[in-house]
């Protein structure tokens, strides 16, 4: 059995972030990664996938982006090998292809159980993402089987789709990038929107990022906010990887002949149920999304900030009035189910009482228990905890405690 002092689960950014801070304070670690440094990016994203933040924000501790194209946005293999420039420089001491299968701790320490022995640790961070699995809904298994459904995790390009009709499941980032893709391959796509936010790539002549940067959106805390479950649970922006887009939205969608539905809430007897609440998801999302572009000129007011004059609005987003609330899957209409319906993380090997009853886990700021925390999680402590800017500060944070608390032990 193999003893460290601390042990890192996952060598994507949160991992790689907790690592060269423990290695600013000395604290011996290792971080185990399933895969490769950046694994996720490397074989769990499709191939068009864009960062939604511009290349200047990307930035981790010790480690900022600094390519010729600050204003654009990396694409999949460029973040993996931007994390991998990041492991080199920072000398992490990862130890690749060892996948964690079971975390416990017997009162004294932890015992890591992987596929290449087992690790006894002091403390143990859990860095392995938010977004391990999709969040998929049970009726799924009522959907006929000859409909191929996959998640945005598995899904590469539309040329690996059978044919006939896509039926995308949620409205946010992820959903509308793929809407458009898969439109545009000449298969014809049908959108099922819930919640969402919708937001323009550019407002008064600058990147979204760089205004909600600067206006402290961002950065909000937890004290700052007031139902911590509910922010944790907010959709991504409405964004794309693209500066000629002003939006990436429902309204640009249908333009594309995208149909857009209701939520999809259950399939019976072969026909697809869609909620009747499409127009108020849509006004909800444009309301949040013209109270932040008005908080944004209040603060440029006051801060007396020499921005471009703001439009006098946007379009709302139009839906039709006759949007349909069934849809019979035999006949080819839809042949493929794409979630794209949120994730979740993977916690199932660790074997402690850290969960709620909804079974998520518990923590204050991404400390978990006495020597366990986790890091990369939505909100962990900011609203950017699970940005490539936001994580770092996340980091310094826990790695700080983690050394603090190792000098009260040994006092």
């Amino acid at each position: 059995m193999k003893r460290i002092s601390t042990l890192i689960i996952g060598a994507g950014q949160a991992g790689l972030a907790m690592s060269h801070c423990l290695s600013e304070l000395s604290e011996p670690h290792v971080v185990l990664e399933r895969g490769e440094v950046g694994n996720s990016w490397a074989h769990e994203r499709w191939d068009n996938l864009t960062m939604q933040t511009p290349n200047w924000q990307s930035r981790l501790p010790g480690f900022a982006y600094s390519g010729p194209n600050p204003h654009d946005y990396m694409s999949m293999p460029e973040v993996r090998d931007y994390l991998s420039a990041y492991a080199a420089q920072s000398a992490a001491p990862v130890e690749a292809g060892v996948n964690v299968t079971s975390v416990t701790h017997d009162g004294f320490s932890f015992e890591v159980e992987t596929n290449k022995g087992k690790w006894r640790a002091s403390r143990v961070v859990m860095a392995n993402g938010a977004c391990n699995h999709p969040s998929i809904p049970s009726f799924a298994s009522d959907i006929p089987r000859e409909v191929t459904q996959v998640s945005p995790l598995s899904y590469r390009n539309p040329s690996e789709l059978p044919e006939g009709g896509v039926l995308i499941v949620g409205a946010s980032a992820t959903g509308v990038q793929l809407a458009a893709e898969i439109q545009a391959s000449g298969r014809p796509v049908t959108l099922a929107a819930g919640n969402h936010i919708r937001m323009p790539r550019h407002y008064r002549g600058h990147d979204i990022c760089w205004l909600l940067e600067h206006f402290g959106l961002f950065s909000k805390t937890l004290e700052e906010v007031d139902d911590i479950d509910r922010v944790r649970n907010l959709p991504s922006l409405q964004l794309t990887g693209d500066r000629s887009r002003q939006f990436l939205d429902l309204n640009v969608l249908q333009e594309m002949g995208v149909e857009v539905v209701g939520r999809l809430v259950g399939c019976r007897d072969g026909v697809l149920l869609f909620s009747g609440g499409l127009a108020n998801a849509v006004d909800l999302s444009d309301l949040k999304m013209n109270r932040t572009l008005a908080a944004i000129d209040r603060w440029a007011a006051q801060g007396g900030l020499d921005l471009p004059e703001p439009p006098e609005s946007f379009a709302p987003t139009s839906v039709s009035g006759t949007t349909r609330l069934t849809l019979p899957i035999e006949g080819g209409s839809i042949s493929t189910i794409i979630w794209a319906s949120g994730f979740k993380p993977d916690f199932s090997w660790l074997h402690m009482p850290v969960f709620d009853g909804k079974g998520r886990l518990k923590h204050e700021g991404g400390i978990v228990a006495p020597g366990l925390y986790a890091l990369g999680l939505p909100f962990l402590r900011t609203r950017k905890s699970t940005f490539l800017d936001g994580v770092g500060a996340d980091a310094r944070v826990l790695a700080r405690h983690i050394v603090q608390s190792r000098h009260r032990v040994a006092a």
